[in-house]
C-alpha cells in the first residue's frame, strides 16, 4: 500500500495542473459566451444545444476523437501540434467544463429581477457598467454552483486522459485494473475523490461568502486553493528536459518490459517516467512524435495496424519490414527483437477443447456458433480479426470485448468458451488452456521488439544501455515473468517481476 501511494505526489501534480487548466479555459470560454446569450437569444440556443451535446459524448471517447483531430491540423500546417498527452487531454476536458459554468451563468442572467435592470439603467449606467456593478454580483452565486460542478466532473474525467498519454491519476487505477493490483486501484481513486472533495468544499466556501457578501471569506477560500495548488504542483517544478520517457500499452508484460527498460536506463545515469496505458496507435504515434523515447511493441500489431499489410510472411520478414518501413517513414529505431514472440494464439479451457474435439482453427470453426467469445480491448477491431475470419469464417454464438485479465477470467469462470490469448502468457499453462492450431497461417508473427524515437536514434549512450536486452528474453522466462503479476496468490509488482526477469537475463 505504502508503494502505491508513492506514486500518488508525481501523479496527482499532473492530475491537477490537467484539471486546473482545463478549468480555467473552461471559464475563459463560457463567461463570454453566457453574457452574449444572454442579450441574443439565437446565440444562447446554440451554445447551450453545442454544450449539451459535448455532455452526451462518453469523455473516453470525446479524449480519442482529438487524436485524429489533431493530427489532421499538424499535418495542415506542417507540424507543431502535439496530438498526444496534454493538449487533447485539455481540449477535451474544457468542452467538458463548458455546460455546468455556461448553463448556470445564463439561468442567473435570465432570471434577475427586471426591477433591477431597470433600475440600473435608470442611473444611466451603460451596458457594460450594469453588468460589472450589478448583474455579476447578483449572479455569482449561481455561477459560482457551476463552476463547482465543473471542478468535480473535470476531476473525474481526467483520470481518463491516461489513455492518450497524459500523466494523471489514472494512471494507477488502469494499471491496477490490469494487474489485479488493488492497492493501485484505492491509491488512483482515494487520491482523485479527495482532490474533488478538497476543491468542491473550497469552491463551496468561496460561493458561501459571495452569497453573504463576506469578501474576506471569498478571498480567503481562494487563496487556500491557490495554496494547495502551488504545494500539489510541487513535484512538477523541475524542468522535465533530460527526463527519458517509456512507454507501455495496457497489459502485465508490457508493465515489466517498461521497468526492465527503465531499470538498465537508471543505472546508465538517465532519470526515467512511464507513459502507461497506451493504446497501440496510440503508443507509436508517441514513439514517432518525441512525446515517449522508447518502448517495446510486437511486429505483427505494426505490420498490420499501421502499415496495413495483409500479407502474412516468416517473422523474421515481418521484423525486417517493420525496421525498414518505421525508419523510412517515421525516423523511428528497431533496436532489435527482444528473442521472445508474443502472438495472439485462440485458446480454450483445456478439457472442453478435448471434449468438443477442437485442436485447431479449422475445428473451432464448424461449432464456433455455439460459443462465445471474449477478446481484449482491441481485438475485434484489428486486421489480424479479419483475417481470420476469412480465412476460417468464424461466426460466434456472441463477442465482448474485456481488459485482458478480466478476459482469462471469463474464460476461467465459463462465462467465455474461447479467447485469443497471448502466447508468452503464463496464465496459459497455469489454467491448463489448450492453443489451436492455426492451420493457415492467417495470423502473423509477434517478435517483441524494441523500438526507439528518432531523437535516440544517434545516441550511442542510450542504445549501449538497451543493446544487452536484444535477443535476451527467451519466452519461458517471459511467461514466468507475466505470471508472477497476474497469478492470483502472491502477486508480485511489475517492478518486482522486471527485478525477477533481469536476474535470470545475466547481463
Amino acid at each position: 500500500m505504502s508503494a502505491a501511494f508513492s506514486r500518488v505526489p508525481e501523479l496527482l501534480a499532473e492530475h491537477l495542473l490537467l484539471a486546473l487548466s482545463a478549468l480555467l479555459l473552461g471559464l475563459v470560454v463560457s463567461l463570454p459566451l453566457a453574457v452574449l446569450s444572454s442579450r441574443n437569444k439565437t446565440v444562447g440556443r446554440i451554445a447551450l444545444g453545442f454544450a449539451g451535446l459535448v455532455q452526451t459524448i462518453p469523455s473516453l471517447a470525446l479524449l480519442a476523437l482529438f487524436y485524429p483531430i489533431l493530427l489532421w491540423l499538424s499535418a495542415l500546417v506542417g507540424g507543431g501540434i502535439p496530438a498526444l498527452g496534454f493538449l487533447p487531454s485539455l481540449l477535451a476536458l474544457s468542452l467538458y467544463a463548458l455546460l455546468p459554468i455556461l448553463r448556470n451563468a445564463v439561468t442567473g442572467l435570465a432570471n434577475l429581477d427586471p426591477a433591477v435592470i431597470e433600475a440600473a439603467d435608470g442611473m444611466g449606467m451603460t451596458r457594460n457598467q450594469r453588468l460589472r456593478l450589478v448583474e455579476a454580483p447578483l449572479v455569482a452565486p449561481v455561477l459560482m454552483a457551476g463552476i463547482r460542478t465543473a471542478a468535480v466532473w473535470t476531476i473525474g474525467a481526467a483520470t481518463l486522459s491516461t489513455t492518450v498519454g497524459q500523466p494523471s491519476l489514472g494512471d494507477l487505477i488502469f494499471a491496477g485494473l490490469q494487474t489485479q493490483n488493488w492497492a493501485l486501484v484505492l491509491a488512483g481513486c482515494a487520491a482523485a475523490a479527495g482532490l474533488a472533495l478538497g476543491v468542491d468544499a473550497l469552491l463551496g466556501l468561496a460561493e458561501f461568502g459571495i452569497a453573504r457578501r463576506r469578501r474576506g471569506l471569498v478571498w480567503g477560500s481562494l487563496a487556500a486553493l491557490l495554496t494547495i495548488a502551488v504545494v500539489a504542483l510541487a513535484p512538477a517544478w523541475p524542468a522535465a528536459r533530460g527526463i527519458v520517457t517509456i512507454g507501455a500499452k495496457g497489459f502485465s508484460e508490457q508493465y515489466i518490459l517498461a521497468r526492465l527498460i527503465g531499470h538498465r536506463l537508471e543505472a546508465a545515469g538517465y532519470e526515467v517516467r512511464y507513459r502507461e496505458g497506451l493504446g497501440s496507435a496510440v503508443a507509436f504515434g508517441a514513439l514517432a512524435a518525441g512525446d515517449v523515447d522508447v518502448y517495446v511493441d510486437y511486429s505483427g500489431t505494426i505490420w498490420t495496424n499501421q502499415m496495413q499489410r495483409s500479407d502474412v510472411p516468416p517473422r523474421a520478414a515481418i521484423v525486417a519490414g517493420v525496421a525498414q518501413w518505421a525508419k523510412a517513414t517515421h525516423g523511428v529505431t528497431l533496436l532489435g527483437s527482444l528473442g521472445f514472440e508474443n502472438a495472439y494464439a485462440f485458446a480454450m479451457r483445456g478439457e472442453d477443447a478435448k471434449r468438443r474435439g477442437i485442436a485447431s482453427l479449422s475445428d473451432l470453426a464448424r461449432q464456433a456458433g455455439e460459443l462465445d467469445f471474449a477478446t481484449d480491448v482491441e481485438f475485434l477491431e484489428r486486421p489480424e480479426w479479419a483475417a481470420v475470419r476469412r480465412a476460417y469464417g468464424l461466426r460466434f454464438k456472441s463477442a465482448h470485448p474485456y481488459q485482458p485479465t478480466f478476459m482469462y477470467r471469463a474464460l476461467a469462470s465459463g462465462e467465455a468458451d474461447v479467447i485469443p490469448a497471448f502466447s508468452s502468457d503464463g496464465r496459459i499453462a497455469a489454467d491448463r488452456l489448450a492453443i489451436l492450431q492455426d492451420p493457415e497461417g492467417a495470423i502473423p508473427g509477434y517478435d517483441a521488439v524494441l523500438l526507439l524515437a528518432p531523437r535516440r536514434a544517434e545516441d550511442s549512450r542510450f542504445q549501449a544501455a538497451l543493446r544487452p536486452l536484444i535477443g535476451a528474453i527467451r519466452v519461458e522466462k517471459m511467461r514466468e515473468a507475466n505470471y508472477l503479476v497476474d497469478r492470483d496468490m502472491d502477486k508480485q509488482s511489475p517492478d518486482q517481476a522486471a527485478r525477477w526477469l533481469a536476474d535470470g537475463l545475466g547481463r
